[in-house]
């Protein structure tokens, strides 16, 4: 399974990414490896992820959502059920 995703960092700031393993990806940046990641080694937490079968379809999703304004990304991410989210965000 690939994962296109978008994290908030503590300082407010938004990173899209994808990753076949969404759990490895916030375990490295939450445990101070994040910066190869986001720029930041600061704490982030997930807000939205879609799951793709290839990683193909996921780096498309991916390049579009980059291109979305913060504003675009956050309507986005408030029509998300955010119970999900509770297994990822510890």
């Amino acid at each position: 399974m690939n994962y296109t995703y978008i994290l908030e960092c503590a300082d407010n700031s938004l990173y899209c990414g994808w990753t076949n393993d969404i759990e490895k990806r916030l375990a490295d940046h939450n445990a101070g490896k994040g910066a190869k990641y986001t720029k930041s080694r600061l704490p982030v937490k997930l807000l939205y992820f879609e799951t793709f079968d290839t990683k193909e379809e996921a780096m498309s999703r991916e390049w579009h959502i980059k291109r979305l304004k913060r504003k675009q990304k956050m309507a986005l991410i408030n029509g998300v059920d955010k119970r999900i989210f509770a297994k990822y965000n510890m």
